[in-house]
């Protein structure tokens, strides 16, 4: 039976560094992405906001429907407006017409 045996000074360096590879890929952001993947894909609270990334992204979703509600009611007065204008100007040429000793 033969162990591992580091007697040349490169081996030693490529065990370490293999080893630390792993390390790093088991303890850094891959392994902690696969470690959420294996339990289901529950992600921790940002620390910041104290929220999930599915009720941060809710509250984006719901913040965006606000500002197009906004942005629709915004386009609906100039529309509004035009109507109302047209409108005095039919009245005021009807009227005009009617006026009497006026002829058209």
């Amino acid at each position: 039976m033969m162990l591992l045996r580091l007697g040349d000074p490169g081996e030693l360096a490529l065990f370490l560094s293999i080893g630390f590879l792993f390390l790093g890929l088991f303890f850094g952001p891959v392994g902690q992405a696969i470690g959420r993947r294996i339990s289901g894909g529950k992600s921790k609270a940002d620390p910041a906001t104290g929220l999930t990334t599915g009720e941060m992204t809710a509250e984006r979703v719901a913040a965006l429907e606000e500002r197009i509600a906004e942005l629709e009611s915004e386009r609906g007065q100039p529309e509004e407006r035009l109507d109302f204008a047209e409108r005095m100007l039919t009245q005021g040429k009807e009227a005009r017409a009617l006026e009497p000793g006026r002829e058209t």
